[in-house]
């Protein structure tokens, strides 16, 4: 097999108009007009608002190229679209050869016969989305998705439910609206003789000291002719297993062994050996005419789902071990997806593993990934939930063609990532059986018969044939009982809940709601910091009501909102910047209420997956990541909670209690011993002690309650802080500082942090910080370059010192580095 790469430089036009601009293949309108400067950065104050027009152009992309003589010796060529976003028209040398309405989906084109040796031009060009919708819906008008996503000034126009295209482009309530088009996958020639592989599916069987792989092949060809299949399996280059067979149909099957196996396991529980399996097609001479590589780990994955005391359980289990799901959600990283470096995604994962994380939910919104993303859970010990790309609207399953679309973007997607060892479960939707479904169709749902159609047969089928080793689940939520409408039932299936934020619950909400099995999706929002604030605004913008803070905020109710729990637990900041870090510590509060309870409750609840990891733009959301990838509190916080061995504690206001919790997700026991220490509101040791506890692996337990009644009646129990620490050998593995009044009643003083900085060989700074009195979430911030640390957004005792290591972005000199440095806590936003 040959290819002929397309990729790189094209020209663009708008149809009608005499626009021409040089183009870059893979990408987008946007970010092609942006780069020619027509357009100014959409993520700017209101730009967003000024570019809406390109959504109702129409635009051709164009490109020459060269194709040698030999290359038409081939027998079969065929134009390889990976992805075309979306209405496309596919042209060449003047000749249509195809035409799509999937931006999901591959498109293989037939294009010998259409190219000449020398030079050949291709032309696709991409209609507006918004006609061929109204065209539909005047067919059949089917409810979508909410206007109240879209930002003020957008124009009120019919959802694209009707069309196979990520949903987040219309707009939703953490982003922009921009409708992009575009040859957003790579494009090539491919060129063949007698055959071509065009399916890899490997099974395992695992048995007590080895795994049996089927590695099942499936070739198009253009003849009879017998063909030889070479297979082997390789650990770090060291081939373990091979078969080589002979076959004249379409299907293949080579059976390998692997003896001693190392197996894989998710981030925290265990290694990600990844093994490569190498697929070589020959003729009968033995001339190669196409290879394939998948790298895989070795595991078993279950959802595991069993009548209990509560109702059914719903945990994850990994080679028969299970685990609490510690993750979040994950939507596109970018508007415009194909600005999406490796580097990019590499960072975020990478982020997400550094909290502690072992599981991201690919959100239903957005796009179906791309490799490198499933490539670096693989890495990284991420198990991804995957959803099919439904979410949030009503869908046509009672049109066929329709239903055929769907089905052959589900099956290709199904097939391109079903090797990976991350994929855990596919799940049909988001938030359909939330408010989109009903008895029959009408003005704001589909029909539980239509519904039924798409997610519980066509996609569920899809999975068992293609995937069947990897469970299915119909949406989410998804209540399993009688009663489809209780969608989130506390005894089954998964939940989302978001009593908390659109509810006006207070955090104590989640201490008091019956806990969930599995909690798919929960959030609170944030301002991102002032570094990313100041990236999309102008001075006069700075305040959290202005008109460009509020466009970059789509949930209608959202900064008000966050200003509101704000006051229920802090003082009113001093200014804008204190504003934007306080609604972080105050996002990470919130989240942190929510995930220690459930951990308190396993074996009941058995995941939390968070709302969400990253952004698409930079806004106020509920994204532990900013759109730069820069931590916010929640983030840090997130390392902590979700760490394998986490102390906790649940405070009672009203009693000046104290309820010390152990959770434990090692493979073992781990003993160590509890210390606490109760200081006054100025850091003064009013009372200490410690005890010795051990805690199973997998398990959770309450260790002891402190009562505090007496020294609360002596000095006020808003003048009491309680420090949890839980020591194992002699290192702090988890701590905790517990108040029995909320911050805004504590009369904290400055704390006078000192720092002493050292310079360390790999360009790193270890920080060793001190206060003179109490200092709530300190954090660590340089003026003006990026930087990771081992920790923020802590607290410091009176008499300790806490060590962190700071990675700035860029090298620096120590006298530098001390020059930029600030260090802050929440006194200093009073």
């Amino acid at each position: 097999m040959e290819t002929l790469s397309l990729n790189g430089m094209w020209q663009l036009q708008d149809v009608g108009k005499t626009m021409k601009l040089p183009a870059t293949v893979p990408g987008t309108v946007h970010t092609d007009l942006i780069a020619s400067k027509v357009i100014d950065d959409p993520f700017y104050r209101d730009n967003e608002l000024d570019v809406l027009w390109i959504e109702d152009q129409t635009w051709i992309y164009t490109h020459q190229f060269e194709v040698p003589k030999n290359f038409l010796d081939h027998k079969i060529i065929q134009l390889h679209c990976l992805g075309l976003d979306t209405l496309a028209h596919v042209s060449l040398n003047g000749s249509p050869i195809g035409s799509t309405d999937n931006m999901f989906r591959t498109w293989t084109f037939d294009a010998k016969k259409h190219l000449k040796a020398g030079k050949n031009k291709l032309e696709v060009k991409f209609d507006p989305v918004f006609p061929y919708l109204d065209a539909k819906n005047k067919q059949r008008k089917i409810p979508g998705l909410q206007e109240g996503i879209r930002p003020v000034g957008y124009r009120k126009r019919d959802a694209g439910n009707w069309i196979r295209k990520a949903q987040c482009n219309f707009g939703w309530d953490w982003g922009p609206a921009l409708v992009t088009c575009g040859i957003w996958r790579g494009i090539a020639l491919v060129a063949y003789d007698s055959a071509r592989l065009t399916d890899v599916q490997i099974q395992q069987r695992h048995k007590q000291k080895a795994v049996d792989l089927s590695v099942n092949l499936e070739v198009e060809k253009s003849d009879r002719k017998a063909l030889i299949a070479d297979v082997k399996v390789s650990y770090k280059s060291t081939i373990l297993a091979h078969e080589a067979i002979s076959f004249t149909g379409k299907k293949a099957s080579a059976k390998l062994s692997i003896s001693d196996p190392k197996l894989w396991w998710p981030n925290g529980m265990g290694e990600q050996p990844l093994y490569d399996i190498h697929v070589t097609i020959k003729d009968e001479l033995g001339k190669t005419v196409d290879v394939d590589q998948k790298r895989i780990g070795l595991r078993v994955f279950n959802l595991r789902r069993k009548k209990d005391q509560v109702g059914e359980s719903f945990e994850f289990l990994v080679n028969g071990i299970p685990f609490f799901a510690k993750g979040a959600n994950w939507i596109p990283a970018d508007t415009f997806v194909t600005r999406i470096t490796p580097e990019r995604y590499k960072n975020l994962i990478s982020s997400a593993a550094e909290a502690n994380m072992n599981m991201l939910r690919i959100w239903g919104g957005g796009i179906y990934e791309d490799d490198i993303f499933y490539e670096l859970c693989d890495e990284l010990g991420l198990c991804v939930w995957q959803d099919f790309m439904f979410a949030c609207a009503t869908y046509p399953s009672f049109d066929q063609a329709f239903m055929n679309n769907v089905k052959v973007e589900a099956e290709q997607n199904v097939k391109r990532l079903r090797h990976h060892a991350c994929i855990a479960l596919w799940c049909g939707n988001n938030e359909l059986e939330q408010r989109w479904v009903d008895e029959d169709w009408t003005d704001t749902a589909m029909s539980w018969v239509d519904y039924k159609k798409l997610f519980e047969k066509l996609l569920k089928d899809v999975v068992k044939k293609h995937d069947p080793q990897t469970d299915y689940w119909p949406g989410s939520p998804h209540t399993p009982s009688a009663n489809r409408y209780e969608y989130n039932d506390p005894t089954c299936g998964d939940t989302h809940l978001w009593d908390v934020w659109h509810g006006r619950q207070p955090f104590e909400w989640y201490w008091d709601y019956p806990p969930p099995r599995f909690i798919s999706e929960f959030g609170f929002q944030s301002f991102p910091e002032p570094k990313t604030v100041n990236g999309y605004t102008k001075h006069a913008d700075r305040n959290v009501t202005s008109w460009v803070m509020e466009h970059h905020q789509r949930s209608g109710i959202g900064n008000a909102v966050i200003m509101s729990y704000m006051m229920e637990w802090f003082r009113f900041p001093k200014n804008f910047e204190g504003a934007l870090w306080m609604s972080q510590i105050l996002q990470g509060l919130a989240i942190k209420y929510a995930i220690e309870h459930w951990r308190r409750s396993m074996p009941r609840s058995m995941g939390a997956l968070y709302w969400q990891l990253n952004d698409c733009w930079p806004v106020a959301s509920w994204s532990s990541l900013d759109y730069h990838g820069r931590w916010k509190a929640l983030h840090h916080m997130t390392r902590k909670f979700y760490a394998p061995l986490l102390l906790s504690a649940i405070e009672d206001w009203q009693q000046s209690t104290v309820e010390i919790h152990l959770s434990n997700d090692h493979a073992t026991t781990i003993n160590g011993d509890v210390r606490w220490v109760l200081t006054n509101i100025e850091g003064k040791k009013l009372d200490s002690g410690k005890f010795a506890a051990s805690i199973a692996t997998q398990k959770s337990r309450k260790l002891k309650t402190l009562n505090f009644k007496s020294q609360a009646e002596t000095h006020h129990g808003r003048n009491l802080m309680v420090w949890l620490e839980f020591v194992q050998d002699g290192k702090i593995v988890s701590s905790q500082l517990i108040t029995l009044y909320k911050p805004k009643s504590l009369e904290l003083k400055n704390p006078k942090l000192e720092t002493k900085v050292k310079a360390k060989k790999d360009g790193s700074f270890q920080l060793s910080i001190k206060s003179e009195k109490p200092a709530m979430w300190a954090w660590i911030e340089l003026d003006q370059i990026d930087i990771q640390c081992t920790d923020n957004f802590f607290h410091v005792r009176p008499g300790q010192t806490k060590s962190v290591i700071v990675y700035p972005e860029k090298k620096m000199s120590l006298k530098q580095f001390e020059k930029q440095l600030k260090l802050k806590s929440l006194f200093n936003l009073y």
